[in-house]
């Protein structure tokens, strides 16, 4: 057995694959909790974004790489226009934004509109006609170790490592990046200042919801090229991605950490049974969903939120009069 076979090896590379959506739904939570909103719809966001840009590649007729941009493009709206649902509510009406995120999660989730758009189109018993694909980078995949981990990925997996950077840059760099941390932490004073606190909110809950979109989308092109009914596909991806924001203290860098480490957990347990380790399943597949009930009561006290950094707005609407 080479040392790509390795048990070692084997998870690093799929920590890298099943992160991956982790990551996209990661990254466009961090938008929107740095403006202020709350999202907990990320799961529903995520199911319907996989639906979507699945329905497209069957739709859609031609080489590879334009239906599957096409199918992101799908998955992104998708996501963002669930994301306008929770806009609207939080932003303009002022709703809780607890109440209206995971109302969302049940109205676009795997008994609401995903099963009903997949049921609809039967896209459960249409086959694959065309999925991300690992690229073999520069020729480097067989190299030892390295070579299946970071040269024998798919395009959605190096467009992440991209995205990471312009969210870092973005947030640190820039004064629009600037202005929506303002935001997230002082909306009045940001008011101010002369800053139109509803419309960066508005901005970055839908592209966090894009992204959430994308996320999804990740699980049907590339990790399990398919639609299933329920929430089987994304199987708590989204609630994942909202404890990985806090874990990594609102930071980009620490998220795409963060991402594989969960990607690994979520990876761990195919990978020991192809290696003949004899585990009940049932305890390895929760245990990502145990790191994330852990990593939810460390933080839970509004102490730890302000020593992790949380915008200090998170979750509370603002109302312009109330100055």
């Amino acid at each position: 057995m080479s040392v790509n076979d390795s048990l070692v090896v084997v998870v690093l590379a799929q920590a890298v694959l099943y992160g991956t959506p982790l990551l996209y739904a990661a990254l466009g939570e961090l938008l929107a909790e740095r403006s202020g909103v709350l999202n907990l719809g990320v799961e529903g966001m995520m199911l319907f974004g996989a639906a979507v840009g699945y329905w497209v590649t069957q739709s859609v007729h031609g080489a590879d790489a334009p239906v599957l941009v096409l199918a992101l493009v799908g998955a992104a709206l998708s996501g963002a226009a669930m994301a306008a649902i929770h806009a609207f509510l939080t932003i303009t009406l002022r709703a809780s934004q607890i109440v209206s995120g995971l109302a969302l999660t049940i109205f676009a989730g795997g008994l609401g509109l995903s099963a009903y758009f997949g049921a609809e189109l039967d896209l459960a018993s249409l086959p694959v006609t065309h999925q991300f694909a690992s690229l073999d980078v520069l020729g480097l995949a067989d190299l030892p170790v390295l070579g299946p981990i970071l040269f024998d990925q798919s395009a959605l997996v190096y467009a992440s490592w991209v995205l990471t950077l312009l969210v870092a840059v973005y947030l640190g760099r820039t004064r629009w990046g600037l202005n929506v941390r303002a935001v997230g932490e002082a909306p009045a004073s940001a008011d101010a200042m002369g800053i139109n606190v509803t419309r960066y909110r508005y901005i970055h809950v839908l592209v966090g919801g894009a992204l959430a979109g994308i996320g999804g989308a990740c699980f049907s092109l590339s990790i399990i090229p398919n639609w299933f009914a329920g929430d089987s596909l994304v199987n708590g991806a989204g609630w994942i991605a909202i404890a990985l924001v806090i874990f990594a203290f609102w930071r980009p860098g620490i998220c795409l950490v963060g991402a594989y480490l969960f990607g690994g957990l979520s990876a761990l347990p195919s990978a020991l049974q192809a290696h003949g380790v004899t585990i009940p399943p049932e305890f390895l597949y929760s245990l990502p969903y145990v790191m994330t009930i852990v990593v939810l009561v460390v933080v839970s006290t509004s102490l730890a939120k302000r020593r992790l950094g949380a915008p200090a707005a998170l979750g509370i609407p603002y109302v312009r009069e109330e100055r």
